[in-house]
């Protein structure tokens, strides 16, 4: 049984995930901005200790702060998770320069913010793993320009993981991005691709086949490489 910290797990991926670790015996700690918003599911492994609620919000570093400070003992994977798309105006010849920047601070700061203040939680573990939701939109190779800002958010956290790669790789750890697929969220809308529950079981298949060799890498939801 590994120890799992997945950000906004009130909805979406998040939800699914944690629902599959819960399931398979894990222990998760998920982080909520506002810890009421509990699923009924979630009262007996609450319960029974199995899953422990943080209220976080990624854009406040002292709310990070604190939860991190609430915490003993080890994190064995760090599954950034939290993410918004951001308003409709996002085209680089019409944008919402501060909604761009609320893009950035969730979506490309918010996982730095997360990764800096559970690190020694991350070192106290054998073999500790940092996934990063990010998409294939940001992926340099596409040329499209729609939803611009997100794209770039997702091209820059792609970057951040890689840099936190190289610095934490003396220390074991594992940090890499994953493109969880067109997925039927909120966020994707209900004509994507895939279910949530395809996406987030291919993500702990992925996650648990993570070894030292893929740190710095970018995966999709089914393992396979993706051009940054």
């Amino acid at each position: 049984m590994g120890t799992y910290l997945v950000t906004g797990i009130g909805r979406g991926i998040g939800c699914e995930l944690a629902r599959i670790l819960l399931h398979r015996g894990d222990r998760v700690i998920g982080t909520l901005r506002d810890p009421n918003q509990t699923l009924p599911e979630w009262s007996e492994f609450i319960a029974g200790g199995q899953l422990m609620l943080l209220a976080l919000d990624v854009r406040d570093d002292a709310s990070i702060r604190a939860a991190a400070a609430s915490l003993d003992g080890s994190i064995d994977v760090l599954v950034n998770n939290a993410g918004v798309i951001g308003s409709q105006r996002q085209s680089t010849l019409d944008m919402d320069f501060n909604g761009f920047l609320e893009i950035l601070n969730v979506n490309t700061l918010g996982p730095l913010r997360i990764v800096q203040a559970f690190l020694p939680h991350l070192k106290r573990s054998k073999a500790a793993k940092i996934v990063t939701i990010s998409s294939r939109m940001g992926s340099l190779s596409y040329a499209k320009s729609d939803r611009i800002a997100y794209r770039a958010s997702k091209a820059a956290v792609n970057k951040v993981m890689q840099g936190l790669a190289t610095d934490l790789r003396e220390d074991g750890i594992v940090a890499i991005s994953v493109h969880p697929g067109w997925v039927q969220t909120d966020m994707g809308g209900s004509g994507a691709d895939i279910s949530v529950g395809e996406s987030a079981a291919g993500l702990v298949r992925l996650i648990d086949r993570l070894s030292l060799d893929d740190t710095g890498g970018f995966f999709d939801w089914q393992g396979a490489r993706v051009s940054f």
